[in-house]
C-alpha cells in the first residue's frame, strides 16, 4: 500500500539489550552516562523514544545558566561566548536530540558569524533551528530565507531589481533543497528574480517593495508571478527536494554512504508526512534500517560528538570555552563553518594531524584535567575492563584486544582513581573509540 512504509523503515523487532539502548542514544545525542544507559535499557525503545522525541521542561538551574550564558555573550558581543551557551546546552539540555538536530540543521544552513558578525543574529538563526527541530522542515525553510543572519550571509541587501543577486537563489537549491543537477541556470536566474527586495533594515527583514520585481517568472517550467514564499514551495514540491534531505538524516544518523534503496525508502516517509520531522524521526529511530548490524559503529565522530560524548560518558564538568577552542581545532567552529557547504564531515574529520589531536584530548581530560574535571571516586564496578568497553565502545573488541587492557590495567600503579584514570583513556585511544 502506497501509505505503508517500506520494509527497511517497519519498525524493527531486534532484541533490546544495553547494545541497543547505548547505539539509540549515541546517535540521537552527544553520548550517554552509564546511568543513562541503563535507564534505557530498563525502558525499552517504545518509552525511550517517546522520551527523546517529547521535549522535556528544563530544570530552573538549567533555565538560569542557559539566560545567564547566552545574556553574557549579548553583553559582550564576543561569539565565543555564544559558543560557551551552545556547548552548554548540547551538554545539560534535557533535550539532547533536540540540540543534535540543531548542530544538523546548523551544517545544512550553514552560516558563519565571520561575516555576519553579529552574536543577536547568530542567535536568533540558532534559535529557529532549534524551534523546528521536531517541527517542520517546510516552516523552517520559509523561516531562514527570513532569517536576518542568512540575509546577511548572503547579500541579500544587493538583490535588487534591475541587477538580481542570485546567491540566495542559488543556495536554497543548491545547498538547501534539492541539490546539484536539480535545477537549471535559468531556476536560479528566475528565482533571484522572486527574492529581489528581500531586505534587511534596522536589523530585522524588511520586504523592499520598490526593488522586488513583479514581472513573471519561469522555475521548473512553472509560470507565475511569484516571490520568495513561492520559490520556497515549488523547492518543496520538487521531487528531488525529499530524497535531498533522506540523505542528509541518513548520513548524520544511520550511515556515511546511503544507498539509493534506502534513501528512497525515507524520502517516501517524508513526502508522506509533509516534511514533518516527529513522526518522520520516529519511524527512523525505530526502523529495522536504523538498527541494522551494519550501520552500527559506522560513522565517524564529528568534533562535538568526540568531545561532548566523552564528557557526558565520564560525568566530566567541562571547561566548555577549552572544549569550543578544541573543537575549532579538530576542524568543527561552530557558529563559523568554513563555507556555505559547512563541514564535509565523515573520513574528512580525521586525518594524521587530527587524530594526535583526538588521542592528546583523552590525556588532556583525564590527566591534566585541563578541559574540565572528573572523578571516579564513587566508581563501584566488578569488572573494570568490561565497564569501560561497554561504556565507552559498546562493541565486542577481541579477545587480543581485551587481553591487553587487562594487561595494562593489571600494571598499573597508584590509587584507585589513578588507575581508573589511565584506563579510561587506554580505551579512549583505541581507533573504535572513533566511531559512533
Amino acid at each position: 500500500m502506497a501509505n505503508e512504509p517500506s520494509e527497511l523503515m517497519q519498525q524493527t523487532e531486534v532484541a533490546w539489550t544495553r547494545r541497543e539502548a547505548t547505539h539509540l542514544l549515541w546517535r540521537t545525542g552527544f553520548g550517554a552516562s552509564a546511568e543513562e544507559i541503563e535507564r534505557a535499557t530498563k525502558n525499552g525503545l517504545d518509552r525511550t523514544l517517546l522520551l527523546l522525541l517529547t521535549p522535556m521542561q528544563p530544570t530552573e538551574e538549567f533555565i538560569k545558566a542557559d539566560r545567564l550564558l547566552e545574556q553574557a555573550a549579548f553583553d559582550s558581543g564576543n561569539i565565543a561566548d555564544l559558543k560557551t551557551w551552545w556547548l552548554y546546552r548540547m551538554d545539560s539540555s534535557p533535550n539532547p536530540l533536540i540540540e543534535k538536530l540543531t548542530l544538523l540543521w546548523h551544517n545544512h544552513f550553514a552560516t558563519s558569524n565571520a561575516k555576519v558578525d553579529s552574536v543577536p543574529l547568530m542567535a536568533a538563526q540558532n534559535n529557529l533551528l532549534r524551534r523546528e527541530s521536531l517541527g517542520s522542515f517546510r516552516r523552517v525553510l520559509h523561516g531562514i530565507a527570513k532569517d536576518v543572519a542568512m540575509l546577511v550571509w548572503l547579500d541579500s541587501n544587493s538583490n535588487r531589481k534591475r541587477h538580481p543577486n542570485e546567491n540566495f537563489a542559488r543556495e536554497v537549491m543548491e545547498l538547501f533543497s534539492l541539490g546539484v543537477g536539480n535545477y537549471s541556470e535559468q531556476d536560479i536566474q528566475e528565482a533571484a528574480r522572486a527574492f529581489t527586495g528581500w531586505h534587511v533594515r534596522n536589523g530585522e527583514f524588511w520586504f523592499n517593495q520598490i526593488q522586488h520585481d513583479t514581472g513573471e517568472k519561469v522555475i521548473f517550467t512553472k509560470r507565475g508571478n511569484f516571490d520568495g514564499g513561492d520559490v520556497v514551495e515549488l523547492c518543496l514540491e520538487h521531487p528531488a527536494c525529499p530524497r535531498f534531505l533522506a540523505f542528509k538524516l541518513l548520513r548524520q544518523f544511520v550511515e556515511p554512504s546511503p544507498s539509493k534503496d534506502h534513501i528512497d525508502a525515507l524520502a517516501a516517509r517524508i513526502r508522506q508526512h509533509n516534511f514533518e520531522w516527529l513522526p518522520i524521526l520516529r519511524e527512523l529511530f525505530s526502523s529495522r534500517l536504523f538498527f541494522s548490524e551494519p550501520v552500527r559503529q559506522s560513522i565517524i565522530k564529528s568534533p562535538i560528538e568526540l568531545l561532548l560524548g566523552a564528557v557526558r560518558q565520564l560525568k566530566a564538568k567541562p571547561n566548555l570555552q577549552s572544549l569550543a577552542r578544541l573543537s575549532a581545532e579538530l576542524g568543527q567552529d561552530i557558529f563559523e563553518p568554513p563555507t556555505v557547504k559547512g563541514w564535509d564531515g565523515g573520513r574528512l574529520w580525521i586525518s594524521s594531524t587530527t587524530l594526535i589531536q583526538r588521542a592528546n584530548f583523552a590525556t588532556a581530560l583525564l590527566k591534566s584535567n585541563q578541559l574540565g574535571s572528573i572523578s571516579f571516586a564513587g566508581l563501584r564496578v566488578e569488572d573494570e575492563v568490561n565497564y569501560f568497553v561497554e561504556l565507552l565502545l559498546a562493541r565486542d573488541v577481541g579477545p587480543e584486544a581485551v587481553a591487553e587492557l587487562r594487561q595494562f590495567a593489571k600494571n598499573q600503579t597508584g590509587d584507585a582513581e589513578t588507575r581508573l584514570r589511565s584506563l579510561a583513556q587506554f580505551v579512549m585511544q583505541m581507533s573504535e573509540y572513533q566511531l559512533t
